[in-house]
C-alpha cells in the first residue's frame, strides 16, 4: 500500500510530465502540501444514479487515499450543509456546495496569475484550504489573505492549514466584497465562479495588478478570464484557453425555481443545430446571449427558461428535417441565442481565448475578437 508521500510524489510527477507544472516553486508546493489534511473526508458520485447520489468516503476506507491523490475534484459538502460525516446511510443526494478542485486546475491557475516575490495576494474562496496551502508554501504566509463565505468550511480549512504548518491571514466573510479591511493587492485569484466581476475587487487590486477569475452563469457554462486592472473600477483582459469549473459564488447562484411546465407557444423553423449548445464555447455564447435563463436538455432537444419573465424556448427535430423551435413569453430566447451563435460562427467559431472582457463604470462587456467587435453585456 502506497504512503501519502509516495502518492503525492506520483501526482506531482504526472502533473510535471503533462506540462501542468512549469515553475519550480509551484512544483515544490505540489510535492510538499499534504492534500489528505485538507480532504480527510469527501463524497464520491454513485455511477448511474439519477439524480446523482454521493457516497461518503471516510479516512481509512479502501481507495480513500488514492482518491485524494487522483487529479479529480472532490466534493466535500452538499446543499450548503451536508458533510460526509452527516450521512447515516450509504449515500445522499444534493447539490455540491463545496469541494477541493482538481490539483492540476489549481496549480495551473496559480501559475497563470503571474505571482512574483513580494506580491500581496487575495484569494477569494478558501474552500478546503488546499489551494491556500499551495499559495502559502510558494509565497509565504505574510503576503496571502484568503476569504471564505461559509464559517463551517472556513473553520475546517483553518484547522487543516494549522496542522500543515501554514498561517496565512484567513477571513470569514463575503469574498465578493474583497478584503473587509480594504488594502492594496497585487493579485487576486478566485476559486469560485461569478456571473460578473465584483466591483470591490477592482478597487482593491492596484492598477497594473491582475485578477484571475472564472465567469459562469445560470446555465453553468464557464470561462476563465485573466484581467489587468487599468484604474480604480476598471480592467480589461482576455479569456484563456484552459478550462476551469468552480462552484458559483452563492450570492451569484440562480434562485430557487418552481417546476418547469412546458407551455404552448409560437413555432418556427431554425437552421441552427441546437446541439451546438452542448459544446463548451457554444453553450457559453448562448449563456452570454440570455444570461437570465437556465438551460436543460441535450442534442436536438434543448430547453431555455428565463427565470425573471417565465419566457421559454424549446427545440426539437423539424417535421420535414432540420429543427424547430417553440417560443413563448416577452423574451424570445432562441432568437437571441441564434443571433449570438451565428455571430460567433461567422467569426470562425473561435474557442474561448478568442474573446475578451472589459470592465468599466459603463458596465461589463464580453467581446469577440477585438474590443470594438461584437459583444454581450454581463448581468450586473
Amino acid at each position: 500500500m502506497s504512503t501519502p508521500a509516495e502518492l503525492r510524489t506520483a501526482l506531482a510527477d504526472r502533473l510535471a510530465g503533462d506540462g501542468v507544472l512549469t515553475e519550480p516553486g509551484w512544483e515544490s508546493a505540489a510535492r510538499a502540501v499534504p492534500r489528505e489534511l485538507f480532504v480527510g473526508r469527501y463524497f464520491a458520485p454513485v455511477a448511474g444514479s439519477v439524480p446523482t447520489a454521493y457516497r461518503p468516503v471516510r479516512e481509512g476506507e479502501p481507495g480513500w487515499l488514492e482518491g485524494i491523490y487522483s487529479d479529480e475534484t472532490l466534493v466535500t459538502q452538499l446543499d450548503g450543509r451536508i458533510r460526509p460525516d452527516d450521512v447515516a446511510g450509504e449515500a445522499a443526494t444534493g447539490i455540491p456546495s463545496s469541494s477541493s478542485t482538481l490539483p492540476s486546475v489549481v496549480l495551473r491557475m496559480w501559475q497563470q496569475l503571474g505571482v512574483e516575490a513580494g506580491h500581496r495576494v487575495l484569494e477569494v474562496g478558501t474552500g478546503t484550504g488546499y489551494s491556500t496551502a499551495l499559495g502559502a508554501h510558494r509565497l509565504g504566509d505574510a503576503d496571502l489573505t484568503s476569504v471564505e463565505y461559509d464559517p463551517v468550511v472556513g473553520a475546517a480549512a483553518a484547522a487543516a492549514l494549522k496542522a500543515a504548518g501554514f498561517s496565512p491571514r484567513l477571513v470569514i466573510g463575503d469574498g465578493l466584497r474583497g478584503d473587509p479591511e480594504g488594502g492594496r493587492y497585487d493579485r487576486l485569484i478566485a476559486t469560485c465562479s461569478v456571473r460578473y466581476v465584483p466591483l470591490p475587487w477592482l478597487h482593491q487590486v492596484r492598477p497594473g495588478g491582475r485578477i484571475l477569475v472564472t465567469l459562469s452563469g445560470w446555465s453553468y457554462a464557464n470561462a476563465l478570464a485573466l484581467l489587468e486592472v487599468t484604474g480604480p473600477g476598471e480592467a480589461t483582459g482576455r479569456f484563456l484557453a484552459d478550462q476551469s469549473s468552480f462552484m458559483i459564488a452563492r450570492p451569484h447562484d440562480r434562485p430557487p425555481r418552481p417546476t418547469l411546465d412546458l407551455l404552448p407557444g409560437e413555432e418556427r423553423g431554425t437552421g441552427l443545430d441546437p446541439a451546438v449548445l452542448d459544446g463548451r464555447t457554444g453553450g457559453w455564447v448562448a449563456q452570454l446571449a440570455v444570461p437570465g435563463a437556465i438551460r436543460t436538455g441535450v442534442g436536438e432537444r434543448q430547453i431555455l427558461w428565463d427565470l425573471a419573465t417565465g419566457s421559454q424556448a424549446r427545440t426539437a427535430p423539424g417535421p420535414d428535417g432540420g429543427w424547430a423551435v417553440t417560443q413563448r413569453g416577452p423574451v424570445r430566447l432562441w432568437d437571441r441565442v441564434e443571433r449570438a451563435l451565428r455571430c460567433w460562427q461567422a467569426a470562425g467559431a473561435p474557442p474561448q481565448d478568442g474573446f475578451g472582457l472589459t470592465v468599466s463604470a459603463a458596465g461589463q462587456r464580453v467581446w469577440l475578437g477585438a474590443e470594438a467587435g461584437p459583444g454581450w453585456d454581463l448581468p450586473i
